[in-house]
């Protein structure tokens, strides 16, 4: 008797689905990118138009990723698009791009940050130095922070595991620990502090401190134009959106996904949105422009509006609680963006090897959880290795221009399928096509040449590092015949 197939579980129901986008887009970017958004643009109401088109850009492409995702609800999501509309060898470049740099990459970066937020809530009491050497003339440190950086990769994948339904159920926990710290920060703000000022809208940077933030793209600098600036702010709040996409990779385990997707991907950008201009005006109300500009980059504006949290005798303790709770909420959320960020990635090695163009071990998926562990461990070991090595932050640098190349890909491929395929089902159409995946086109496409105007190195190598997965695919396809 032939052995049944095992394949993918739809385990996860629409308020899964909804967090799965908001725990992979809500992390640190609302609470830090304000202060450069500030240096950028000067003025709080340029802050929040920034924010607004952004949030705007980001749901015109749920729009059309709705459409694509409805009508092909299959796990690995832009790479079956990508496959279907252009062929194996732009989908492989897109799902090598995501497991070598950007998945893996992100997901060091978020499990160091939960070790730094660690490491500040114990006033600094974690950090040791484990080692400390010259490698090929490169200085080369490993430090505890990285140790528990890699603990914490190593809990959260295994915890992926586990089914579906189970990792579903973690996401939505941890978003609703998300929302509640921006509420906590954002009603905090006109709650508990004594001198909140709506006029400071009405203001201008003016001599904030800036730290870090380069003269072309702060408002008094040297060579600034206020289109520079502004593009700068827009990148900030476009970092800050990440992952609004992510739900496709799942999408072949999601419940009624004709309906459940659309209603996911639309209703929760659009609910990032608010909260994102919700809590900037609260930063606003408590703060001037110029205190704005002023954080220290090793702070965040968030915490700086919590640490103003009540007045008078109870001030010491009650902010100093406010303060610690805010760190730990911080540390949750860092969890949680890893969380969803490890059960979203693995699905796409996983749909690259049932198409014959990955190591066929990583589309099998496991007799009891129904998940593809092999696909989980090999991620989940290449991004501890990244960790290890301190360069996650220079390579996911570097891949930002390759990532919206392949965000304007997926986004045009709507045109293809309605041209290719205009009798198949679509449980959902585009609103507003086509104009609205011509806006987040055009938008997409500026942002490339800026990109690859103000940072050219940066853009052509993360274009290189993007390619050297072209002998990579011809090594796994050699001898196979194309798949239908």
């Amino acid at each position: 008797m032939q052995k049944e197939q095992i394949t993918l579980l739809r385990g996860l129901g629409l308020i899964a689905a909804i967090s799965i986008i908001i725990g992979n887009v809500i992390g640190t970017g609302v609470f830090l990118k304000a202060r450069v958004m500030t240096c950028n643009v000067g003025s709080p109401t340029w802050v929040l138009i920034a924010w607004i088109a952004a949030g705007l850009l980001s749901l015109a492409g749920a729009l059309t990723y709705a459409e694509l995702s409805a009508m092909k609800p299959h796990a690995g999501g832009e790479y079956i698009f990508l496959r279907d509309a252009y062929g194996r060898v732009s989908s492989f470049l897109y799902g090598w791009m995501q497991i070598f740099i950007a998945k893996t990459g992100s997901q060091a970066a978020v499990a160091v940050a939960f070790a730094i937020g660690l490491n500040d809530f114990l006033d600094g009491t974690l950090k040791q130095t484990i080692i400390n050497t010259n490698i090929l003339g490169f200085a080369y440190e490993i430090t505890s922070l990285q140790i528990i950086a890699v603990m914490m990769i190593v809990i959260i994948t295994t915890v992926n595991c586990a089914s579906v339904s189970f990792s579903g159920q973690i996401a939505t926990a941890l978003t609703f620990v998300k929302i509640a710290l921006i509420a906590f920060v954002g009603l905090g703000a006109f709650l508990f502090v004594v001198g909140g000022d709506l006029g400071n809208f009405s203001l201008m940077n003016t001599g904030g401190a800036c730290e870090g933030v380069s003269e072309s793209v702060k408002v008094g600098g040297a060579g600034y134009t206020f289109m520079a600036g502004f593009g700068a702010a827009m990148l900030g709040a476009l970092w800050g959106y990440d992952g609004w996409n992510n739900l496709t990779l799942v999408a072949g385990e999601i419940k009624d996904p004709h309906r459940n997707i659309p209603i996911a991907l639309i209703g929760g950008t659009a609910f990032i949105m608010a909260v994102y201009v919700l809590i900037h005006i609260a930063y606003f109300y408590v703060l001037d422009p110029t205190a704005v500009a002023s954080v220290s980059k090793d702070s965040s504006v968030a915490k700086v509006v919590v640490e103003r949290f009540f007045s008078g005798d109870i001030k010491t303790f009650a902010t100093g609680f406010a303060v610690a709770l805010f760190t730990v909420g911080l540390m949750i959320s860092s969890i949680g963006t890893l969380h969803t960020s490890i059960l979203t990635g693995s699905r796409v090695p996983y749909a690259m090897a049932h198409d014959g163009v990955m190591f066929s071990a990583m589309g099998k998926l496991s007799e009891g959880t129904r998940v593809p562990i092999t696909a989980l461990l090999v991620q989940g070991v290449w991004a501890c290795v990244l960790a290890l090595s301190g360069s996650f932050d220079t390579l996911t640098d570097y891949v930002i221009f390759g990532s919206w190349l392949f965000y304007a890909l997926v986004t045009s491929s709507v045109f293809v399928f309605r041209r290719k395929m205009p009798d198949a089902e679509r449980p959902y159409k585009t609103f507003g096509y086509p104009v609205v995946p011509i806006l987040f086109l055009l938008v997409a496409g500026w942002l490339i040449l800026n990109t690859l105007w103000t940072s050219p190195g940066k853009s052509f190598f993360g274009i290189f590092l993007i390619l050297i997965g072209l002998p990579v695919y011809y090594y796994l396809t050699k001898g196979k015949a194309a798949k239908a």
